[in-house]
């Protein structure tokens, strides 16, 4: 399984989008995906694909419930499927995760001798116990950029980063402390070891001002991914305000002369993507 969640402390950088058309581009190369989006803002993998009806419902099971233990049907009935991939939805309860989870773990400590319940490990354990793990190839999980319970579940559910890097003033801000961050992870999460598959240049422009922050990002000493996002915001644009991938809008014949013109970014794509599955398949990533 190749599990990994795509996260940046920067926002605006490109997440969502890079986890959304990363999701289109494993299941291209014949591999079931399952995305997770853990935003609670609009703006997520839910929004980005169209999936949002039940974001605002009180009375539907969602994902936090299961997290907290009190879910209210079966995990897979959360699952919702488009362009070939699956997705578990956002919803609003997950903008109060935290305060739920201390409330969970309070009275589970209350009520149960063993006091087992660990907060940054509760979307872990409902993937296990779903079987999740064995039922798709890839699982890529869209925290929102700050830091909490949100993305310690992600880092603990999936072990690896792929971070989104602009090479700009902010994204250089981002990266220098990442090394800290990712060790921060690891102390907090207590027993696994965070792996950085790769920084991947996004919103690349070609200028001398992308080139300086570029050479900044090799500097860290981090693991670059070969594959650099031009800024592309015609294709990039249009497939939000359509809700679908970039490659289901390369497929609606309305866009040919975009579709041929972007083609290259639909290449870098399918790049992307077999670079982060050579990882798992050649190195001892942690899965």
């Amino acid at each position: 399984m190749i599990p990994y969640t795509v996260w940046s402390e920067a926002g605006g950088v490109g997440k969502t989008t890079l986890a959304a058309n990363l999701m289109r581009a494993h299941a291209n190369q014949g591999m079931k995906v399952l995305g997770i989006d853990m935003d609670p803002q609009d703006g997520g993998l839910t929004n980005h694909f169209g999936l949002d009806d039940l974001k605002a419902d009180s009375e539907a099971d969602n994902l936090v419930l299961h997290m907290v233990d009190r879910p209210r049907g079966d995990f897979h009935d959360l699952i919702q499927s488009t362009e070939g991939v699956d997705l578990v939805p956002s919803h609003n309860n997950l903008g109060n995760l935290a305060d739920l989870l201390t409330t969970a773990k309070e009275l589970e400590d209350q009520t149960s001798l063993e006091g087992e319940f660990e907060k940054e490990k509760q979307l872990r354990q409902v993937l296990v116990d779903a079987g999740i793990p064995s039922e798709y190839d890839v699982i890529i999980i869209d925290p929102p950029a700050s830091e909490g319970q949100h993305l310690y579940n992600a880092v603990y559910a999936t072990s690896n980063l792929l971070i989104p890097f602009e090479p700009s003033p902010k994204g250089e801000r981002s990266v220098q402390g990442l090394r800290d961050v990712v060790s921060g992870l690891e102390t907090e999460l207590g027993d696994i070891d965070v792996g950085v598959l790769g920084a991947v240049p996004n919103k690349v422009k070609g200028t001398n001002v992308n080139q300086k922050y570029l050479n900044a990002l090799q500097e860290e000493s981090l693991p670059i991914a070969p594959v650099s996002i031009g800024e592309r915001g015609s294709m990039l644009g249009d497939a939000w305000d359509n809700q679908v991938s970039i490659y289901e809008l390369a497929e609606n014949d309305d866009y040919r002369d975009l579709r041929d013109y972007e083609e290259p970014t639909l290449e870098k794509f399918d790049e992307l993507a077999e670079f982060i599955a050579d990882q798992f398949a050649t190195t001892e990533v942690t899965a």
